[in-house]
């Protein structure tokens, strides 16, 4: 009998279970996390602010870049992963950023684009990788909303965000994202985003769906945080505000704003 070699590693052997997603379901909502950049932070810089970001009560570390112009991510994540217990996951750029060193990897589809490519292409080219380094990918719906200005996801996948006064068609998209069996919803303003996503969009999306509902870009106040935590996002994530370290003191307030609406 012909054994077929060069094949994919089996199912049991490469494959890690759902456990970091189960620990986003059962964690107490709503939670609170922190996109790190390593290219825009640094190394050193990153892993600081992963160790205190845990110090202060964060929930969880997104990890990743819109381009990743150094090669500096496995490193980092290995460094972060030594120091830290709560959940680091890979927050990909147009799904090409990949390390076992994390936890697990949003598995994006870009739903609200119309990019063959963003809607399949990178998926195919990447599963084999996620496959073979047995890391977890939690299959995660992305939807861009109108944000003000053009920002860097938008440019760079090519792709028209939902208008922000059009919540119907976010509805519609959600729903197409729970009906394919997406595991969670991520409402995208975009990085640098000069408005959140709206906070009726929150509200209709958290009508809409019981899947994890996961709201970033544009945040820069704790204030903001509240409201959009306030709004039904299950996670708040920031990212640029943290970028700079004359913020990282801020980690509690953004902690508390989010927090508080726990029930």
């Amino acid at each position: 009998m012909h054994t077929p070699t060069n094949r994919v590693n089996s199912y049991s052997d490469s494959i890690r279970m759902d456990q970091t997603y189960e620990q986003i379901r059962q964690m107490s909502k709503p939670a609170y996390f922190v996109l790190i950049d390593p290219d825009k932070t640094g190394f050193d810089a990153s892993v600081r602010l992963a160790v205190l970001a845990e110090q202060k009560g964060v929930d969880g570390i997104l990890i990743g870049s819109s381009l990743l112009l150094h090669d500096n991510l496995d490193r980092c994540l290995s460094a972060i992963k030594k120091e830290i217990k709560i959940p680091v996951i890979i927050f990909p750029g147009l799904l090409n950023t990949f390390s076992p060193n994390a936890d697990a990897i949003l598995f994006l589809n870009m739903i609200s684009s119309r990019n063959a490519q963003l809607l399949i292409g990178e998926q195919v080219r990447a599963a084999p990788l996620i496959r073979k380094m047995g890391l977890e990918a939690i299959s995660t719906a992305y939807i861009l909303i109108e944000s003000g200005k053009l920002t860097s996801v938008q440019y760079v996948s090519n792709s028209l965000p939902i208008p922000r006064d059009k919540p119907d068609i976010l509805i519609a998209h959600i729903l197409a994202a729970e009906y394919i069996g997406m595991k969670m919803i991520y409402l995208e303003a975009g990085s640098g985003a000069e408005e959140t996503v709206p906070l009726e969009m929150i509200k209709r999306a958290k009508e809409t769906t019981e899947l994890p509902l996961i709201v970033g870009g544009g945040i820069r106040t704790p204030q903001a945080a509240s409201m959009i935590a306030e709004a039904g996002a299950d996670i708040v994530v920031t990212g640029t505000i943290m970028e700079e370290s004359a913020h990282h003191d801020q980690l509690s307030e953004f902690v508390g704003a989010v927090h508080r609406w726990r029930k």
